[in-house]
């Protein structure tokens, strides 16, 4: 099974947009706050390679970018592969 986790805050809107399209998918994600878990904003800064806004995916551990680079790779039609689906 993929993992997928997804940083986020609250009120972000690309948040929500990148989590509304992981659920049409109906694909399963870890979301982690990084307004509320501890150092969170630090973990995802180590494990993006640097990236700081959220939302910050990554598909097995592979960090695929924020909602605009997961809204491409789906248009693309790699996304579904990197997810499982149709497989």
């Amino acid at each position: 099974m993929t993992s997928v986790e997804i940083y986020t805050s609250p009120f972000c809107p690309y948040c929500h947009r990148a989590k509304s399209l992981l659920d049409r998918k109906g694909v399963a994600f870890t979301e982690i706050d990084v307004t509320t878990t501890p150092g969170a904003r630090n973990e995802m800064d180590r494990r993006t390679g640097g990236a700081k806004s959220v939302p910050q995916i990554l598909i097995d551990g592979r960090p695929i970018g924020g909602s605009d680079q997961l809204a491409d790779l789906d248009r693309a039609g790699k996304l579904d592969p990197l997810l499982g689906l149709g497989q």
